[in-house]
């Protein structure tokens, strides 16, 4: 019988399909499963919450035709769905679906850019309201009309679509939490039984009401959570999280516009900037802010991705700042010392993103060492090579380069200016010594032993003169110490293995000359030979010595291929049908006929 019930879940579309004829009257539906397929499959898994809503849109127009359950061509009455019109699973589906629609389109009004604005925070609610309504009614449809699970399943959507509503209404957060803890608990009883497909969803499903919980928590005042905390647990992916996620930047924007009338000046290398736009202010405090998580205790602690789109929201936010501070500078007109202040300022917020794409390129190089290094477990996991490492140092090169032509520029340079610009120079040395390693190591992973040799050595001056360059300076960076000594090493034993293999293949060179001599033949099982030897002879390509060539060298292909040769020309006597020969009847011998042949002639 769980079988019957089963296939008539699964047959929505089929409009002949005909449930009146089941002998039980309860149905099946895995809400959870087919809400997340169709969510996923439809535009949540990027957030595009107005593509699901069209969905459901659609989707209620094909159950309405396969249900013939319009509402007629004249004036629109809706057809009430209650417990004696559910005769099939189908029209459980009619009210999910319309829950849906009007949750989505509450969310769709939430991502606005600029948030939604006080006519559209109502009509929001509106349809929170509405997905609410549909909701309650596919619970109690479902404890009629479903299975036990179907009836969890439904209440636990139910007490979710009353914690979003309540949640966006910012009150009664003691009853948005109950619902929140609801429908928690109950995915949590069924995330112990079913397939291993269902309790992964059921899972996922309770680590997405999580935040919402602790923020409640935190509403009422049962958890003293701090904003970085609140950022963290903001940070979960999924449906049923972004109503948190866009209430905590709503909050979090808003407590930046009220720390911002603090921040009257900007400061950079002792200088102080002052700043009057207060767009500009809100987003340095943003850059700010997310600086203390690449700076603060718990950096170690993150992992390189999230520090990478750490890096990302910063740069976002740094240029916001630039994009405002150049808007004032083409309305400041003819004040002097207000577009000084501005220049000044725009030139310390590019400086310190400048300081910021160095860090993250520096992150960057350090994720292809890890890979470099590590012997790769996974089949599909990318190799880094030598030549990524070079292109990475060459964008480091470029970047210190720009920073210190930036600080440099200026008619009255101060001696903080000064003195980071010498940092820069420093820098700039150990990232050469750095590239000119990583190329050293790619020329021998390309097998050219004296090139790489000589590279090796290259590399060890540069890091040997950037390391006593660095021990001169006043403010020494031991970090950068430390791997220009282990650079140094690394290239002084590498530079001796390649010098060592490269006396070796010298040695046996001539030895390994006579074996691929040995392997030239006419014939060969390889047929796919770009060119023959003998085709190559103005050429100068050493096939046999080269070690990665993969085909057998071969001299000219054997047998050899028929070729047309000429033949005796074929003569044609066109004049003979043209001639006119004169007749020699009248020399013919003519046969004499006796008197019966004449007769039968």
């Amino acid at each position: 019988m769980a079988k019957v019930n089963e296939a008539a879940a699964m047959e929505i579309d089929d409009p002949n399909s005909n449930i009146s004829d089941q002998i039980s009257p309860k149905f099946s539906i895995n809400v959870l499963q087919l809400l997340k397929s169709a969510q996923m499959q439809h535009g949540l898994r990027h957030g595009d919450y107005t593509r699901y809503r069209r969905y459901c849109t659609a989707r209620l127009r094909r159950l309405y035709k396969s249900l013939k359950f319009t509402h007629g061509r004249g004036k629109y009455t809706r057809k009430a769905i209650s417990e004696s019109t559910v005769t099939e699973v189908r029209f459980l589906h009619v009210v999910l679906y319309m829950a849906e629609r009007a949750w989505s389109h509450a969310m769709e009004k939430r991502q606005l850019p600029d948030g939604p604005n006080a006519r559209q925070r109502i009509y929001l609610i509106g349809r929170l309201r509405k997905a609410v309504k549909w909701a309650d009614l596919f619970s109690h449809l479902c404890s009629v009309k479903g299975d036990s699970r179907t009836s969890l399943e439904a209440e636990a959507y139910a007490s979710y679509m009353k914690g979003n509503l309540l949640f966006e209404q910012d009150r009664n957060w003691d009853t948005a939490l109950r619902n929140f803890k609801s429908a928690r608990s109950v995915y949590e009883e069924l995330g112990k039984y079913g397939d291993v497909e269902n309790q992964v969803l059921c899972r996922e499903r309770v680590e997405e009401l999580e935040p919402s919980i602790r923020y409640c928590l935190h509403k009422i005042g049962g958890s003293n959570l701090q904003a970085s905390e609140l950022l963290q647990i903001g940070e979960m992916e999924g449906p049923a999280s972004d109503l948190f996620k866009s209430k905590l930047e709503a909050a979090m924007a808003e407590a930046r516009s009220q720390q911002a009338a603090s921040l009257t000046e900007f400061h950079w290398l002792g200088n102080r900037f002052p700043i009057t736009n207060a767009k500009t202010r809100v987003a340095i405090l943003k850059a700010q802010e997310l600086e203390k998580d690449l700076h603060g205790p718990l950096a170690d602690s993150l992992s390189a991705e999230k520090r990478l789109v750490t890096f990302d929201k910063v740069f976002t936010a740094y240029h916001e700042a630039r994009s405002c501070i150049r808007s004032d500078l083409a309305s400041a007109g003819s004040a002097e010392n207000v577009k000084d202040d501005l220049n000044g300022l725009d030139k310390a917020v590019s400086a310190v993103l400048g300081q910021r794409t160095i860090e993250r390129n520096q992150l960057l190089v350090s994720i292809a060492k890890s890979k470099l290094t590590r012997r790769r477990d996974d089949k599909n996991e990318k190799v880094t090579k030598p030549e990524e490492l070079v292109r990475l140092y060459d964008l480091l090169l470029q970047n210190t380069a720009d920073l210190s032509d930036l600080v440099s520029s200026g008619r009255d340079r101060k001696p903080e200016e000064v003195t980071f610009a010498e940092e820069c120079e420093l820098k700039s040395l150990a990232f050469r010594a750095e590239r000119c390693f990583y190329l050293a190591r790619s020329y021998s992973l390309a097998g050219k032993r004296s090139e790489a040799y000589a590279l090796y050595c290259r590399a060890r001056s540069l890091a040997e003169n950037a390391l006593w360059k660095f021990q001169a300076h006043s403010k020494t960076d031991q970090v950068m110490i430390k791997e220009l000594k282990t650079l140094y090493d690394e290239c002084r034993s590498y530079s001796c293995i390649e010098h060592a293999t490269g006396i070796i293949e010298e040695v046996k060179a001539p030895e390994n000359l006579s074996k691929k001599i040995s392997t030239i033949s006419l014939t060969g099982a390889d047929k796919k030979v770009e060119k023959y030897l003998l085709e190559k002879l103005d050429l100068y390509e050493p096939a046999i010595s080269e070690s990665n060539v993969k085909a057998v060298p071969r001299i000219e292909p054997f047998p050899p291929a028929f070729q047309s040769i000429p033949r005796n020309p074929i003569v044609l006597d066109l004049a003979y049908n043209a001639i006119d020969f004169p007749s020699i009847e009248n020399r013919m011998k003519k046969d004499k006929k006796g008197f019966i042949s004449r007769l039968w002639g």
